[in-house]
């Protein structure tokens, strides 16, 4: 076991005659001083705490004398001129053999900290200038060198700004050029995140980063195009920014060994960054940070914090005999006041591990072998990747030294550097190339370990400027909105702003796309409640409030035509949305608000508004304009006007089941007085056919939704215009499809006016019958001179449905219950001795298509047509309105089915239009079916009621509730009393009634038979 050399020849201490410690607070100058008192000397040495420092003051040094004249030494960086006067480096990295005038060592309180400190110390006793040595830090390490360095020269710098605490302030809130400070990666990167969405970007500055992407960072600030800075306990190291506020979103750090709270001077370090030069500066919490304590804010705010009483020591005179004796003086204690031993380093640790390998011990004989073992093992942990994996890579590089070259292999390290030669991936990811690829240029820049040190260091270099440039861009995309932050820089910069509206309401302002304007309201880019919107807005405002003056001017003398609607009741004027439908009182009556911004104003916003309520009244009207007249109609009176104040609430159509007492109690000068506006009484639904018009059904809809709150129903899909029938959607409100103007028939919808044209169509199918030979009435009509009649006119059997079932008792609804088309079957035959005009037999015997003449019918192609759907579906239809099927029999049928069969061509379309090809297609399909099975389709008897027998003859109205009992199991009155009112009194008939012209009709063609008879 080697002896341990003695301590008191371990190290020595220079004078100090020629030093002196220049202390007091941050933003005193002392490092301003240190440039300036070297280059007042030949030549000079100055080490300084950060890798990013050293680069900013070589930088500040060569724009002074030349790049020629500057070196820079850092672990991963050499810039060696031949002709260097001036040397710049990290305290580390201090050449030793340099034989200058000036050397200066900055932040040299740094010498308590556990981790470094022992190198700072080592710098405090033996970094010296031939002529003048600075030490510069803080006033804590007053009573330390006054102990270490007898004769120690001391100068105190005041601080030349106020530093005062500001108290707690939301992120939010912070006021420009400030910088936050996190004490983790994640953290600063969540804050910058926040800072970009609510502020419009920030630099961000980590002690990882190399020069060149912190330099860009910093440029950025300083520059700025960004007003905030995050950064870590990195920027407390000298650091020179324009900052003016300085808010800890932390309070609590990892020293290297233990997380605890941040030490007075700590705070101190890093809230000075605040307030440069003369200009004062402040300090704060922000976040969950609690609000600092009075002590600790008193003591930042005076600079007056405890002496430094322990400085980190570790012996710099070493013994390379051997590993173990290397070792052993690595461990020797101090022996001077203030000074403590030094934890373990990485390369402590490192070569510790490294003396157990009997193999690497054998083979490390003499000094200059052990001197090499102890450099590698200094090659610093950039990766962070832990003891254990480090190891392995200073073993593998000691294999290589320790050969007889002692060089690296080219093909070895190149490996290396080419895996991590790309750019892909996030930020993260770069980070870490870059970290790794800092630890090649560190052994690039060891010319002895590689045949062609110089190669490798500009290729090392190159890798890193890549990788930094990447970073600074990814950097730059995550946390900087560059849109923004040039808008708001250049807010500051000039006055007035050029801006400029495109056609299409881009706004551009100083060529940069900030937003557009729809209607009266402008939309920034990426809006948010932050500074990105307010930026945007004030960068447009000089042109939104002429804009917006100029488009309300239009807007007012826009026509009615310019204007439209939405479902969810949004007005539309050049397909922009500028006002938005309120609920109100009436259902044709909703109020307006105008969507606008604050630029409109004053007179020209309440014009705008007004003339919005007069486009949408004006609308309104347009569109339902018998409904809207109904609505006004102030001569109906009693029934009349309550079944149109329903139609009005309900938007022209009312299923006819629920006021059927009302209806059937209206006189005909009432029911005339409702026709006058387009009411009209069918046998389903009380409706007016102008209102089932897309235009109509378009506005109806969106008031419906307004009105009854249905705005998340909003997005159904109604039939398409021209359809009569279609699948019904489950979603879709039933009370939507009735104010469409659809009624619900099972699992379709079908249009209310088509319904009652299939109900014309049906009703004297039902009502035939076939005549039974009578030899004695045959005769009579024989020697009268007459033809036989093809059918005889039965009572009235009809399929009055209201949506869910069907009356089927004769004389239900007599002719002015609802607005019938006269169906051909009913028309009184001409006399038979009008040769001209009668018709031939064969044809007075024809049945009506699709009538079976026992009270049923089968299903046609018109009615198909009519419903624009199959056989099949209108099967569907026509069993939810009440009416039942049976199986038809043979293919062919009997005679009336024959009869059915042979006057089955199409005759017409949906919506009254010809026949078509389609149409063909259908009466195909209805012909298949007939020849398959044909169904009969019935009305199903109403319980309680008879079927009028076949014998029973028609002779006038006066004759038709005769042979028939009145069922006092029914609330229906006799016949003898229907078409009265409640008074007993008969109901004035309505000349302009169809049925009363189809009675004058039948009497003129009676009287010109009677004449022509005589």
């Amino acid at each position: 076991m080697p002896q341990p050399v003695p301590t008191s020849d371990l190290y020595g201490v220079p004078s100090a005659s020629n030093v002196t410690a220049v202390l007091g607070p941050t933003n005193t100058g002392k490092t301003h001083l240190a440039i300036e008192r070297m280059l007042a000397h030949k030549s000079g040495l100055i080490g300084l705490p950060l890798r990013l420092l050293a680069r900013e003051v070589y930088d500040r040094i060569v724009a002074k004398v030349g790049a020629g004249e500057v070196a820079l030494i850092t672990g991963e960086e050499k810039i060696k001129p031949k002709q260097a006067r001036y040397w710049v480096s990290t305290v580390e990295a201090m050449p030793r053999d340099l034989d200058v005038e000036f050397v200066a060592v900055d932040e040299i309180q740094l010498a308590g900290d556990p981790e470094r400190g022992h190198v700072f110390t080592d710098r405090l006793f033996h970094a010296r200038g031939s002529q003048e040595t600075l030490l510069l830090g803080a006033e804590t390490m007053r009573n330390a060198l006054g102990q270490l360095l007898p004769g120690v020269n001391f100068i105190s710098r005041p601080r030349l700004s106020k530093l005062s605490y500001a108290g707690p302030k939301k992120i939010s809130r912070l006021p420009r050029r400030s910088a936050i400070v996190a004490f983790s990666a994640n953290d600063v990167y969540e804050i910058a995140e926040f800072v970009k969405r609510q502020r419009g970007g920030a630099a961000v500055v980590l002690g990882a980063l190399s020069p060149r992407t912190r330099n860009a960072q910093v440029e950025m600030f300083q520059s700025g195009d960004v007003d905030f800075l995050i950064a870590t306990d990195a920027i407390g190291m000298g650091l020179n920014l324009d900052v003016t506020h300085v808010a800890f979103a932390g309070a609590r750090k990892f020293d290297g060994m233990t997380s605890r709270d941040l030490y007075a001077h700590e705070v101190a370090q890093i809230a000075g960054r605040a307030g440069r030069h003369i200009k004062d500066g402040t300090f704060g919490v922000t976040g969950e940070v609690p609000p600092f304590c009075s002590d600790l804010i008193n003591q930042v705010e005076a600079h007056d914090f405890e002496p430094i009483k322990a400085l980190q020591w570790r012996a710099s005179t070493l013994d390379y005999d051997s590993v173990p004796r290397l070792l052993t003086s690595l461990k020797i204690a101090p022996n001077k006041p203030f000074l403590m031993m030094a934890r373990a380093a990485d390369d402590v640790a490192v070569l510790e591990t490294l003396s157990e390998n009997k193999e690497l011990i054998t083979r490390a004989k003499g000094p200059a072998v052990v001197k090499r073992i102890w450099d590698v093992c200094q090659v610093p942990d950039y990766r962070k990747i832990g003891l254990s994996e480090h190891g392995e890579l200073i073993k593998q590089l000691l294999g290589f030294v320790l050969e007889d070259e002692g060089l690296i292999p080219d093909d070895w390290i190149k490996a290396h550097v080419d895996q991590h030669d790309r750019i892909d991936g996030d930020i993260d990811t770069i980070a870490t190339r870059i970290a790794h690829i800092r630890t090649w240029t560190f052994i690039a820049n060891r010319v002895d370990w590689l045949k062609d040190p110089l190669y490798w260091q500009e290729k090392t270099r190159a890798v890193e400027d890549k990788l930094s440039d990447a970073l600074h861009e990814g950097l730059q995309k995550r946390f900087v909105d560059q849109r923004t932050s040039t808008l708001m820089k250049r807010l500051r910069d000039k006055d007035e702003l050029f801006a400029e509206i495109d056609e299409q309401g881009q706004l551009m302002v100083e060529d940069h796309f900030v937003g557009k304007i729809s209607g009266f309201q402008f939309t920034p880019v990426e809006a948010t409640d932050g500074q990105d919107t307010r930026a945007a807005r004030t960068a447009a405002g000089q042109v939104l409030n002429k804009e917006l003056t100029m488009r309300s001017k239009e807007l007012i003398a826009a026509d009615l035509a310019d204007f439209g609607f939405n479902k969810l009741g949004e007005i539309l004027w050049k397909e922009a949305v500028v006002g938005l439908l309120k609920k109100g009182d009436h259902i044709l009556k909703p109020h307006v608000t105008l969507l606008a911004d604050e630029q409109l104003s004053g007179p020209a916003r309440i014009e705008t508004e007004e003339k919005l309520q007069t486009v949408v009244d004006g609308l309104i009207e347009a569109r339902l304009g018998p409904l809207v007249e109904l609505d006004k109609a102030g001569e109906l009176e009693g029934l009349a006007k309550g079944v149109a104040f329903q139609l009005v609430e309900a938007l022209g159509v009312l299923a006819r089941e629920p006021i059927a007492d009302d209806i059937r109690q209206l006189d005909q000068q009432a029911r005339g007085g409702l026709r006058k506006y387009g009411v009209r009484f069918g046998a389903f639904n009380i409706f007016m056919p102008h209102l089932l018009k897309p235009a109509a059904t378009e506005m109806a809809q969106m008031l419906w939704v307004l009105f009854h709150d249905l705005k998340n129903n909003a997005d159904w899909t109604l039939p398409k215009a021209g359809l009569t029938s279609a699948p019904i959607d489950p979603a879709i409100d039933i009370s939507i499809y009735r104010m469409a103007g659809f009624q619900v028939c099972g699992k379709r919808v079908v249009r209310v006016d088509m319904l009652e044209r299939l109900g014309d169509l049906i009703r004297p199918l039902v009502t035939w019958r076939a005549k039974k030979p009578n030899k004695q009435a045959e005769a009579v009509q024989a020697s009268s001179g007459q033809e036989k009649s093809g059918a005889e006119e039965s009572p009235t059997e009809i399929a009055a449905a209201t949506g869910t079932a069907i009356e089927t008792a004769t004389g239900d609804l007599t002719a002015d219950d609802h607005d019938a088309d006269p169906p051909a079957a009913a028309q009184k035959e001409p006399a038979a001795n009008d040769k001209a005009k009668t018709k031939p037999k064969d044809k007075a015997d024809a049945a009506p298509v699709g009538a079976t003449g026992d009270g049923g019918f089968i299903i046609i192609p018109e009615m198909m047509s009519i419903m624009g759907c199959s056989a099949e579906e209108l099967g569907l239809v026509l069993r939810s309105l009440g009416y039942r099927s049976e199986g038809g029999g043979s293919p062919q049928g009997t005679g009336k089915h024959e009869a059915a069969k042979q006057n089955s061509a199409p005759q017409e379309t949906v919506a009254g239009k010809t026949t078509s090809e389609k149409d063909e297609g259908l009466a195909n399909e209805a012909s298949g079916a007939q020849k398959e099975a044909p169904l009969i389709w019935r009305p199903r008897k109403k319980p309680g009621m008879k079927r009028a027998s076949n014998g029973h003859k028609r002779q006038g109205k006066a004759q038709a509730g005769k042979g028939r009992k009145h069922n006092h199991k029914s609330n229906r009155p006799p016949q003898s009393r229907r078409g009265k009112r409640a008074d007993n009194k008969p109901k004035a008939i309505d000349p302009d009634s169809p049925f009363a012209k189809l009675a004058n009709l039948k009497d003129k063609m009676g009287d010109q038979a009677k004449n022509e008879t005589k």
